[in-house]
């Protein structure tokens, strides 16, 4: 991050997004306020809090792409809520502080992901050894001597032992086997000679992993239902699963690598050290998306409990602003967690919003709607551009898929017809054109390797013109 100065971010964000520049430019000056924060001295840092984002534009103009970009960019915690999914705490639908438990969730699978690889070769090492020790106690010396034949044990220099073998399932300890016969067996795992060959292995098996206990109260809850729900608190801690038996399975050696690599690696891993890293890193890199906040700015329901989108924004204020949210993996405090809200705003504007989150959000900007010409850069420009993945996609069928220029401008022009015609969805528009203008193509491939494909203005026309020109179908299928 000391690297990347705003104009570096801004640079990183349009290899993968097409125009908003203002846009970039508020969430670049955003990340890099949060690095110069870093350098702070501890008293000041801690009352540095980040400036929340709202984006205002229509659909499919990039909103989601920005953040979720400028979060991969700096490898911070990732989660993308619609805020229609919530409505007030203890009536319907979700909690909104399952947000935070999501963004956690995210944040400990990715690093004991990346903790388990870590260790993977060792892990590996630690299974071959314990395959080996499975095969010595479990082979009698013919079945040995049947899996490789002559040549086979000649090829790994090994000689062949003289010596018996005493066959025990029940206990991994040895009964003084020589160590030839032992090399000899191990030569042939590491060789993977024995894949298919079957054996016997001890596995745990395990709890399933205790979610989150239910916080939420319903209208008949009494005073009673507060000391149970007391008491749910302490499966916050059983963020781990534990072994409450062990059992034989017999698998090929092949399977038994990967079963017990991943038990080995589990015990290498120090689970604890990666929930706390990764309760770190969501306190001080994570990055919530909220998408149709706009949805929420709806008139106020005056009689009855409110189940409307105020009570919703009620709900998040907390969140927002800061507070201490109880997830299974422990408490994690949200002050320094960057919100990013978007919405349309077709129906309503920002000031709809309650006062109280309106100030939550001080950064705003409005993102443009995409004219034909955004619409063609997207096709080619970002590096993931549609073009780009359909000529990879084809290619693995031995296909080499070219576009004319002309064919460029035929699908922005479509898709932009399109969204003046019917419903404006931006740049999703072009997955639609490009689907049914390679439909015929994607079908008949397999039977087509070998060739070049040039999609020029005359095919994508022939495919999907007739479609555009009917209205009633278009609305329907375009």
């Amino acid at each position: 991050m000391d690297n990347l100065t705003p104009k570096a971010i801004v640079r990183e964000l349009d290899k993968y997004v097409v125009g908003q520049s203002q846009a970039k430019k508020v969430v670049a000056i955003a990340l890099r306020n949060r690095e110069r924060r870093r350098h702070l001295s501890p008293e000041l840092r801690q009352d540095v809090m980040p400036k929340n984002i709202l984006m205002i534009g229509p659909t499919g103009v990039g909103k989601t792409e920005i953040a979720r970009r400028m979060s991969a960019l700096i490898d911070a915690p990732f989660t993308k809520v619609e805020a229609t999914k919530f409505t007030e705490v203890g009536y319907v639908g979700r909690d909104v502080e399952s947000i935070i438990t999501d963004l956690v969730e995210a944040a400990v699978t990715r690093g004991y992901d990346r903790k388990l690889k870590d260790v993977e070769l060792k892990a590996e090492k630690l299974a071959t050894e314990r395959i080996v020790d499975y095969l010595c106690q479990q082979w009698p010396r013919g079945v040995a001597k049947a899996a490789v034949r002559a040549e086979g044990v000649k090829s790994l220099g090994v000689e062949e032992p003289r010596t018996s073998l005493i066959a025990d399932k029940t206990s991994l300890k040895t009964k003084r086997r020589p160590y030839r016969y032992r090399q000899f067996v191990a030569n042939l795992v590491k060789a993977k000679q024995l894949e298919d060959q079957l054996l016997d292995i001890e596995v745990g098996v395990e709890y399933e992993e205790p979610g989150p206990p239910d916080l939420r109260l319903n209208p008949e809850d009494t005073a009673d239902s507060f000391g149970d729900m007391s008491d749910n608190y302490g499966l916050l801690t059983s963020h781990r699963s534990y072994p409450k038996e062990r059992r034989w399975r017999k698998v090929a050696v092949k399977d038994a690598r990967r079963i017990l690599t991943r038990e080995e690696a589990n015990r290498l891993v120090d689970f604890d050290d990666v929930v706390d890293s990764a309760i770190d890193h969501v306190e001080e890199n994570g990055v919530v998306f909220i998408d149709e906040l706009d949805k929420l700015a709806g008139p106020r329901v005056e009689v009855g409990r409110d189940v409307s989108g105020e009570g919703v924004q009620r709900d998040l204020l907390p969140i927002v602003e800061g507070t201490t949210v109880m997830t299974r993996f422990g408490p994690v405090k949200t002050e320094h967690v960057l919100f990013i809200a978007a919405g349309a705003f077709y129906q309503s504007k920002p000031a709809d919003l309650i006062p109280e989150l309106q100030g939550r959000f001080p950064l705003r900007v409005e993102l443009s709607p995409l004219s034909q010409e955004d619409l063609k850069r997207i096709l080619v420009e970002p590096r993931n551009a549609l073009t780009k993945q359909y000529q990879a996609l084809l290619k693995t069928e031995g296909i080499d898929l070219v576009f004319a220029e002309d064919a460029i401008d035929e699908v922005a022009r479509l898709a932009a017809l399109m969204n003046e015609r019917v419903e404006n969805i931006g740049a999703r528009r072009l997955y639609t054109i490009m689907e049914k203008a390679l439909e015929e193509l994607n079908f008949s491939a397999p039977e087509m390797a070998g060739q070049t494909i040039v999609v020029d203005k005359n095919y994508v026309d022939q495919h999907v013109g007739g479609l555009v020109a009917d209205d009633d179908l278009s609305r329907y299928i375009l």
